[in-house]
């Protein structure tokens, strides 16, 4: 990817090195902090999960947690992120624009081990995800190590794929479908049924993530041979057979919630070879 040398979003809050804060005046201060620990201990429970319980008993406080800092980072990953994202808030700006919409950018959470959003405590185990309620995007740059490492997709391409799978996210919350879905779920009949319903929303993501890459390409040169092979396979890589073949060596469809591998990928390349958001409806087919 050509990325360097391009302008970076000041879209991006910097949390590395704080750890998750919990609002001012609602901590559980140094005896709870210990209190869970032991509880830990005790029953072999994630602390991250009895901090978030502990957390949803305290009285609310007056702010999440102290923001990190804002505007352009230092090291190359995060330059590299911030890059991708002031991509996106290019592409899509645009294209609301041209349906007479005006594009709200998602803010950009950088963080290391755990994070504090509005959507509860989150451990870098889950991977990115997108939170709704803040509309912001929430990366520890570390998985891109793991994308290489674990699951053999490298390259800074299928890295720009995760990100913009993310924003896709953002998007949908913009469109109404997230808050559709939302609703769509608690009244499914089945798990199976609602899980079905979050299959499409992320290959909706997938797709959208390939408009953004089509729309970079061709007003700004952004790929290089390559790099859509490198997406493809990271697409094809984070897919629920896949994943569930190789924690279990057993592949369950009825548990998927976003799709086997081929599914991923055809849907990135329907969005990389169209750049139309219209093509990426997964609801309905």
């Amino acid at each position: 990817m050509r990325w360097r040398g391009q302008r970076q979003s000041t879209n991006v809050e910097d949390r590395r090195g704080r750890g998750p804060a919990i609002g001012r005046g609602a901590g559980l201060g140094c005896g709870g902090l210990i209190l869970v620990l032991i509880l830990s201990w005790l029953t072999g429970t994630n602390p991250l999960q009895l901090l978030q319980v502990a957390e949803q008993l305290q009285p609310p406080a007056a702010t999440v947690g102290e923001p990190g800092a804002t505007g352009p980072v230092q090291d190359e990953l995060g330059q590299f992120s911030s890059t991708v994202l002031a991509d996106t808030e290019e592409v899509w700006s645009k294209l609301f624009a041209a349906q007479g919409a005006r594009y709200q950018a998602p803010r950009l959470v950088l963080f290391d081990q755990a994070v504090q959003s509005a959507c509860g405590l989150n451990s870098a185990a889950v991977g990115p995800f997108y939170c709704p309620p803040d509309g912001s995007v929430y990366l520890d740059l570390s998985f891109f190590a793991e994308l290489d490492r674990r699951f053999g997709a490298p390259g800074d391409f299928a890295a720009a794929y995760v990100i913009a799978h993310e924003v896709g996210h953002h998007v949908q919350n913009l469109l109404g479908y997230s808050e559709a879905v939302t609703r769509a779920q608690r009244e499914a009949r089945s798990q199976q049924e609602a899980n079905e319903l979050s299959v499409r929303l992320e290959l909706m993501a997938d797709c959208l993530a390939g408009v953004w890459a089509h729309h970079a390409h061709r007003d700004r040169n952004l790929l290089e041979p390559g790099d859509v092979e490198e997406g493809l396979a990271a697409a094809a890589a984070i897919g629920d057979d896949r994943m569930q073949s190789l924690a279990t060596g057993r592949v369950q469809p009825e548990s998927w919630t976003h799709g086997s591998s081929e599914m991923r990928a055809q849907w990135l390349r329907r969005g990389l070879e169209t750049g139309d958001p219209d093509a990426c409806e997964t609801f309905g087919r």
